[in-house]
Protein backbone atom coordinates (compact mmCIF):
# COMPACT_ATOMS: atom_id res chain seq x y z
CA UNK A 1 0.00 0.00 0.00
CA UNK A 2 1.19 3.51 -0.77
CA UNK A 3 0.85 6.22 1.85
CA UNK A 4 -1.58 9.01 0.99
CA UNK A 5 -1.22 12.55 2.26
CA UNK A 6 -4.25 14.62 3.14
CA UNK A 7 -4.81 18.10 4.52
CA UNK A 8 -6.73 18.67 7.73
CA UNK A 9 -9.57 21.14 7.22
CA UNK A 10 -7.82 23.58 9.59
CA UNK A 11 -4.93 23.76 7.13
CA UNK A 12 -7.11 24.85 4.23
CA UNK A 13 -8.57 28.20 3.24
CA UNK A 14 -11.47 29.40 1.18
CA UNK A 15 -15.24 29.50 1.47
CA UNK A 16 -16.94 27.22 3.93
CA UNK A 17 -18.13 23.93 2.49
CA UNK A 18 -21.93 24.24 2.29
CA UNK A 19 -23.87 21.84 4.45
CA UNK A 20 -26.56 19.70 2.94
CA UNK A 21 -29.96 21.24 3.77
CA UNK A 22 -32.02 19.23 6.22
CA UNK A 23 -35.81 18.98 6.36
CA UNK A 24 -37.29 21.39 8.89
CA UNK A 25 -40.56 20.58 10.60
CA UNK A 26 -43.38 22.91 9.65
CA UNK A 27 -44.63 25.24 12.36
CA UNK A 28 -47.93 26.86 13.11
CA UNK A 29 -51.54 26.17 12.26
CA UNK A 30 -52.88 23.84 9.60
CA UNK A 31 -55.63 24.81 7.14
CA UNK A 32 -59.04 24.42 8.76
CA UNK A 33 -60.67 21.08 8.05
CA UNK A 34 -57.73 19.59 6.18
CA UNK A 35 -56.79 17.09 8.92
CA UNK A 36 -60.38 15.83 9.15
CA UNK A 37 -60.66 15.46 5.38
CA UNK A 38 -57.42 13.49 5.09
CA UNK A 39 -58.26 11.39 8.15
CA UNK A 40 -61.59 10.44 6.59
CA UNK A 41 -59.79 9.16 3.49
CA UNK A 42 -57.37 7.13 5.61
CA UNK A 43 -60.38 5.51 7.27
CA UNK A 44 -62.04 4.87 3.91
CA UNK A 45 -58.93 2.97 2.85
CA UNK A 46 -59.42 0.68 5.87
CA UNK A 47 -56.60 2.08 8.02
CA UNK A 48 -56.85 3.11 11.66
CA UNK A 49 -55.35 6.52 12.37
CA UNK A 50 -53.45 6.76 15.65
CA UNK A 51 -51.51 9.42 17.53
CA UNK A 52 -47.92 8.54 18.39
CA UNK A 53 -46.62 10.10 21.59
CA UNK A 54 -43.36 11.14 19.95
CA UNK A 55 -40.82 10.05 17.35
CA UNK A 56 -39.24 7.42 19.57
CA UNK A 57 -42.51 5.51 19.70
CA UNK A 58 -42.51 5.12 15.89
CA UNK A 59 -38.87 4.31 15.17
CA UNK A 60 -37.74 7.95 15.05
CA UNK A 61 -40.24 8.90 12.35
CA UNK A 62 -42.76 11.70 12.10
CA UNK A 63 -45.35 9.28 10.80
CA UNK A 64 -45.63 5.64 9.77
CA UNK A 65 -47.85 3.47 7.63
CA UNK A 66 -48.01 -0.17 8.63
CA UNK A 67 -49.75 -2.24 6.00
CA UNK A 68 -50.14 -5.61 7.68
CA UNK A 69 -51.97 -4.16 10.70
CA UNK A 70 -53.63 -1.36 8.69
CA UNK A 71 -52.37 1.44 10.94
CA UNK A 72 -51.28 4.99 10.18
CA UNK A 73 -49.63 6.80 13.09
CA UNK A 74 -48.60 10.47 13.27
CA UNK A 75 -46.56 12.16 15.99
CA UNK A 76 -48.72 14.10 18.42
CA UNK A 77 -45.87 16.35 19.60
CA UNK A 78 -45.61 18.43 16.39
CA UNK A 79 -47.37 21.64 15.36
CA UNK A 80 -50.61 21.19 13.46
CA UNK A 81 -49.00 22.18 10.14
CA UNK A 82 -46.38 19.44 10.48
CA UNK A 83 -49.00 16.90 11.53
CA UNK A 84 -51.31 17.55 8.62
CA UNK A 85 -48.42 17.50 6.12
CA UNK A 86 -47.26 14.20 7.59
CA UNK A 87 -50.77 12.78 7.39
CA UNK A 88 -50.92 13.75 3.70
CA UNK A 89 -47.57 12.01 3.19
CA UNK A 90 -48.82 8.84 4.87
CA UNK A 91 -52.06 8.90 2.88
CA UNK A 92 -49.85 9.04 -0.22
CA UNK A 93 -48.17 5.84 0.96
CA UNK A 94 -51.54 4.22 1.67
CA UNK A 95 -52.79 5.02 -1.81
CA UNK A 96 -49.61 4.19 -3.74
CA UNK A 97 -47.38 1.70 -1.95
CA UNK A 98 -49.28 -1.28 -0.62
CA UNK A 99 -46.73 -4.15 -0.80
CA UNK A 100 -49.52 -6.42 -2.07
CA UNK A 101 -49.43 -4.52 -5.36
CA UNK A 102 -47.68 -6.20 -8.28
CA UNK A 103 -45.22 -3.31 -8.75
CA UNK A 104 -42.55 -2.87 -6.09
CA UNK A 105 -40.81 0.51 -5.98
CA UNK A 106 -37.42 1.48 -4.63
CA UNK A 107 -37.71 3.03 -1.15
CA UNK A 108 -36.33 6.31 -2.47
CA UNK A 109 -39.01 6.45 -5.17
CA UNK A 110 -41.75 5.71 -2.63
CA UNK A 111 -40.58 8.55 -0.38
CA UNK A 112 -40.32 10.99 -3.29
CA UNK A 113 -43.85 10.10 -4.37
CA UNK A 114 -45.45 10.34 -0.92
CA UNK A 115 -43.79 13.64 -0.05
CA UNK A 116 -44.60 15.10 -3.47
CA UNK A 117 -48.26 14.22 -2.92
CA UNK A 118 -48.10 15.97 0.47
CA UNK A 119 -46.56 19.05 -1.13
CA UNK A 120 -49.35 19.28 -3.71
CA UNK A 121 -52.08 18.87 -1.13
CA UNK A 122 -50.50 21.49 1.09
CA UNK A 123 -49.99 23.91 -1.80
CA UNK A 124 -53.62 23.61 -2.87
CA UNK A 125 -54.61 24.75 0.63
CA UNK A 126 -52.12 27.58 0.96
CA UNK A 127 -49.47 25.65 2.90
CA UNK A 128 -45.83 26.10 1.96
CA UNK A 129 -44.12 22.79 2.78
CA UNK A 130 -40.87 23.53 0.95
CA UNK A 131 -38.70 23.80 4.09
CA UNK A 132 -39.37 20.14 4.71
CA UNK A 133 -40.28 18.79 1.28
CA UNK A 134 -37.42 20.15 -0.83
CA UNK A 135 -34.50 18.67 1.15
CA UNK A 136 -36.52 15.52 1.87
CA UNK A 137 -37.31 14.81 -1.77
CA UNK A 138 -33.82 15.74 -2.90
CA UNK A 139 -32.14 13.30 -0.52
CA UNK A 140 -34.42 10.39 -1.34
CA UNK A 141 -34.16 11.07 -5.07
CA UNK A 142 -30.38 10.84 -4.75
CA UNK A 143 -30.68 7.45 -3.09
CA UNK A 144 -32.05 5.79 -6.23
CA UNK A 145 -29.15 3.99 -7.91
CA UNK A 146 -28.37 4.60 -11.58
CA UNK A 147 -30.75 7.56 -11.84
CA UNK A 148 -30.23 11.29 -11.65
CA UNK A 149 -32.38 12.91 -8.93
CA UNK A 150 -34.12 15.16 -11.45
CA UNK A 151 -35.07 12.09 -13.49
CA UNK A 152 -36.55 10.40 -10.42
CA UNK A 153 -38.75 13.44 -9.80
CA UNK A 154 -39.78 13.67 -13.46
CA UNK A 155 -40.57 9.98 -13.74
CA UNK A 156 -42.76 10.00 -10.65
CA UNK A 157 -44.56 13.20 -11.64
CA UNK A 158 -47.55 11.79 -13.47
CA UNK A 159 -48.28 9.16 -10.84
CA UNK A 160 -47.98 11.78 -8.08
CA UNK A 161 -50.24 14.18 -9.96
CA UNK A 162 -52.94 11.58 -10.49
CA UNK A 163 -53.02 10.43 -6.86
CA UNK A 164 -52.88 13.97 -5.46
CA UNK A 165 -55.80 14.98 -7.67
CA UNK A 166 -57.81 12.01 -6.50
CA UNK A 167 -57.18 12.93 -2.86
CA UNK A 168 -57.93 16.62 -3.44
CA UNK A 169 -61.16 15.85 -5.28
CA UNK A 170 -62.45 13.95 -2.23
CA UNK A 171 -61.68 16.70 0.27
CA UNK A 172 -64.77 18.68 1.31
CA UNK A 173 -62.91 21.99 1.07
CA UNK A 174 -61.87 23.12 -2.39
CA UNK A 175 -58.80 24.85 -0.99
CA UNK A 176 -57.81 28.47 -1.46
CA UNK A 177 -58.55 30.68 -4.45
CA UNK A 178 -59.13 28.62 -7.55
CA UNK A 179 -57.39 25.64 -5.93
CA UNK A 180 -54.29 25.73 -8.11
CA UNK A 181 -50.95 25.71 -6.30
CA UNK A 182 -47.97 27.55 -7.80
CA UNK A 183 -46.30 25.70 -10.67
CA UNK A 184 -49.40 23.65 -11.44
CA UNK A 185 -49.67 22.16 -14.91
CA UNK A 186 -53.03 20.79 -15.98
CA UNK A 187 -51.65 19.04 -19.02
CA UNK A 188 -50.99 15.33 -18.97
CA UNK A 189 -52.39 11.95 -20.01
CA UNK A 190 -55.33 12.24 -17.63
CA UNK A 191 -56.14 15.87 -18.27
CA UNK A 192 -59.60 15.11 -19.66
CA UNK A 193 -60.77 13.79 -16.26
CA UNK A 194 -59.32 16.70 -14.33
CA UNK A 195 -61.55 19.48 -15.62
CA UNK A 196 -62.71 20.43 -12.14
CA UNK A 197 -59.50 20.42 -10.08
CA UNK A 198 -56.25 19.64 -11.86
CA UNK A 199 -53.06 20.26 -9.94
CA UNK A 200 -49.42 19.49 -10.77
CA UNK A 201 -46.33 20.57 -8.87
CA UNK A 202 -42.84 20.88 -10.28
CA UNK A 203 -40.46 19.98 -7.49
CA UNK A 204 -36.98 20.91 -8.81
CA UNK A 205 -34.05 18.89 -7.74
CA UNK A 206 -34.24 19.54 -4.09
CA UNK A 207 -33.97 16.68 -1.32
CA UNK A 208 -34.23 14.23 2.64
CA UNK A 209 -32.05 12.46 4.98
CA UNK A 210 -34.62 11.82 7.60
CA UNK A 211 -38.13 10.74 6.70
CA UNK A 212 -41.67 11.51 7.73
CA UNK A 213 -41.50 7.91 6.99
CA UNK A 214 -43.44 4.95 6.09
CA UNK A 215 -42.96 1.57 7.55
CA UNK A 216 -43.35 -1.02 4.85
CA UNK A 217 -45.08 -3.92 6.57
CA UNK A 218 -42.79 -4.12 9.60
CA UNK A 219 -39.61 -2.37 8.52
CA UNK A 220 -38.94 0.80 10.53
CA UNK A 221 -38.37 4.06 8.71
CA UNK A 222 -36.41 7.07 9.85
Amino acid sequence: MKPAYVWDVTQTSGSEIPERPMPRLLEGEAPAGLWAGLAAQVATEGFELQDAVDATSIWGANGVTIYDTKVVAVRADMDDAARVKTLAHELGHVRMHDPAEAVTHHRGIREVEAESVAMMIGAAHGMDTSDYTIPYVATWAQSVADKEPVDVVRETGERVRRVALEILDKLPDAGIGDGYPPGLDRTGPDAERETSRARTVELGTATPVRTTATVDVSVPAL
